[in-house]
């Protein structure tokens, strides 16, 4: 069995420290060693200092990747060095490698509305021929979601990408992650929106600034009252002993 990064304490929570996180992912699934990943954002760390059912999937994750500026910020603060590392770049990493391999391997999308994930899934057949991809919506019946849970324990993907958002996916994952004990487990938020063309992504300078947070705000202003954690997580940094 392959040994994780080394960790860091963020506010109590683990979070691993690599230059590749997809290079250590790929040598998991050669050595079927299936994980379970897990996007930490500042969002995420403080719903897990009230949600103890968060804060215990997070800590029994096989791989914690800082995929908010927060968290990076946090970490520099303390003399770690770690590059962010969005999770929807995770994904697409790991995406374009099992797509081009030559070995077949199958990759599942879960989530979304009825019809995005699809059209996510459709772009990237465009960019990967070879790309096996299985979807199904976020918005199945019980029985359709049993559908679903069989299709993938039949058809064992390598790769199973959750997008359900925080921390419904999470939850899913833990709960359903044995159908395909070999598999690499993320979730990934609004990813599919993105890959379909259905929302876009910040630019690439508010991205380098740490403001993609920002754009996220300019495209949905519901989300207002839950970007009020971030004063409160920078609080927290300045003052936490982890």
């Amino acid at each position: 069995m392959l040994t994780s990064p080394k960790t860091y304490s963020v506010l109590g929570l683990p979070i691993h420290l690599s230059d590749n996180y997809t290079d250590w992912l790929l040598q998991c699934l050669e050595k079927g060693q299936g994980v379970h990943v897990v996007t930490l954002n500042a969002e995420m760390a403080m719903l897990a200092e009230k949600d103890p059912l968060v804060a215990q999937i997070i800590n029994e994750a096989d791989l914690v990747i800082p995929d908010g500026a927060g968290v990076v910020i946090y970490l520099k603060m303390r003399g770690q060095q770690q590059q962010r590392c969005p999770g929807i770049e995770l994904a697409q990493s790991l995406i374009e490698a099992l797509g081009t391999n030559g070995k077949s391997n199958v990759i599942g999308f879960y989530g979304g509305k009825p019809g995005v994930t699809e059209a996510a899934a459709t772009q990237w057949r465009a960019k990967l021929p070879d790309a096996q991809i299985i979807t199904a919506h976020g918005y199945l019946s019980p029985e359709e979601q049993e559908t679903w849970k069989d299709n993938i324990k039949a058809q064992q993907p390598s790769l199973i990408l959750v997008g359900l958002g925080v921390p419904r996916q999470e939850v899913w994952i833990r709960e359903n992650r044995k159908l395909c004990p070999r598999a690499i487990w993320v979730g990934v938020g609004g990813s599919f929106d993105i890959w379909s063309g259905t929302k876009s992504r910040a630019p690439g300078w508010l991205r380098n600034n740490n403001l993609e947070w920002l754009y996220r705000l300019y495209q949905e202003p519901w989300r207002w009252r839950r970007m009020l954690v971030l004063p409160q997580f920078f609080v927290k940094s300045l003052f936490s002993a982890h």
